[in-house]
């Protein structure tokens, strides 16, 4: 009996010894195909690092102003009588756009000019009465005197008839109107704003540093972000000699046509200063660059021994951008091949093909559409 169980345990550790090494050799032959499986070569896009001419610009983010803007506004106490523009419109200067109730005054002016008569009269029969020394010289200076002053009495009511008709100090576009007839006008009270809208100021700042590229006739290139597929150009008119001191920037002010008047005061504009000379760049697509803490680097397409093609990280330095490209200033060479797209999911040495039927169209000046 006990032969029996003694037989039974050993052919036990018999089996699961024999157990043991055929799954140790299974485990050996996945561990040996593991090390020995080639993933499949990544199906990427490239692009080739090309030397180019970039314009040098300043940029800056700036604001519409008008050439002359001004709000009317009443400059005597009294009531609209009249109100003789269209709110919208465009007006001449000197156009009447409102009048005052001038009745008062208009009673008033009558009687000043015949003061102004009466005083004359008695000034020139003086004059001869004191050539033949028949009055005193006082009486005389007191003649001209009120003379003088019934002339001065009755301009003033003219006047402030004259005041009382505001008219368009120059040409341009009126705005909403903010009187109404019969209304109480104060002096200072706003009447309606108005703008010449054509040309137009375009203002910006720039960092002090920039400050010795900058001189009045270098071109403007207006964009705003409101009015899609608008450029305007322009040029700069003054740099202001003052550099704020809290900011350390400087004040620039450029002039730009306006044609259709679709720029307006107060818009929020990009201006890009262009500068005489032109700078030579090495561009690449700004999706080729895999961006990282520690730096940021592009995966170079070279060819092996066997002819595939293998990825190599190599790290950058970057300078511009403008659109869909990015300047390399450093560790990369002319002509050399880069991955365009998908940069995030590529390590070095990884075997790729290469596919450009789907490479994107990058460009300079890139207009995307609102889908």
């Amino acid at each position: 009996m006990k032969k029996r169980v003694l037989f039974a345990i050993l052919g036990l550790v018999v089996l699961i010894a024999v157990l043991s090494a055929i799954k140790a050799l299974q485990i050996r032959a996945m561990i040996d195909q593991s090390e020995k499986f080639v993933p499949p070569p990544e199906t990427v896009t490239t692009a080739v690092a090309r030397a180019e001419s970039w314009e040098t610009a300043l940029t800056a983010i700036g604001s519409v102003t008008a050439v002359q803007g001004v709000t009317v506004s009443a400059e005597l106490l009294g009531k609209v009588a009249a109100i003789a523009f269209k709110p919208g419109t465009k007006v001449k200067r000197g156009t009447v756009l409102i009048r005052q109730d001038t009745s008062s005054e208009e009673a008033l002016l009558p009687g000043a000019v015949a003061q102004v008569k009466l005083t004359k009269i008695i000034l020139e029969r003086g004059e001869k009465m004191a050539a033949e020394q028949i009055i005193s010289r006082t009486d005389y200076d007191t003649a001209v005197a009120n003379h003088e002053q019934a002339i001065a009495q009755a301009a003033t009511i003219s006047a402030t008839i004259g005041k009382k008709t505001i008219r368009a100090p120059f040409s341009g576009s009126v705005g909403i109107r903010q009187v109404n007839l019969g209304q109480i006008l104060r002096e200072g009270d706003p009447i309606v704003t108005l703008q010449s809208l054509d040309p137009v100021y375009i203002d910006f700042t720039l960092p002090q540093q920039q400050l010795p590229l900058l001189s009045a006739g270098l071109p403007v290139r207006v964009t705003c972000d409101a009015l899609p597929g608008l450029a305007i150009d322009g040029r700069i008119t003054t740099v202001n000699p003052l550099v704020d001191a809290e900011t350390r920037n400087v004040q620039v002010q450029a002039t730009a046509a306006n044609p259709g008047e679709k720029l307006r005061p107060g818009m929020f504009i990009n201006a890009a200063v262009g500068l005489p000379a032109s700078q030579k760049v090495l561009s690449i697509p700004v999706t080729a660059v895999l961006y990282a803490p520690y730096g940021d680097s592009v995966f170079v397409v070279n060819d092996d021994k066997k002819g595939a093609k293998v990825l190599r990280q190599q790290f950058v330095r970057l300078g511009e951008k403008r659109g869909d490209f990015i300047a390399v200033t450093e560790g990369l060479k002319e002509g050399e091949t880069v991955v365009s797209t998908g940069v995030f999911k590529l390590h070095n040495g990884q075997a790729v093909v290469v596919d450009n039927r789907l490479a994107l169209p990058f460009q300079k000046s890139p207009r995307p559409e609102n889908n």
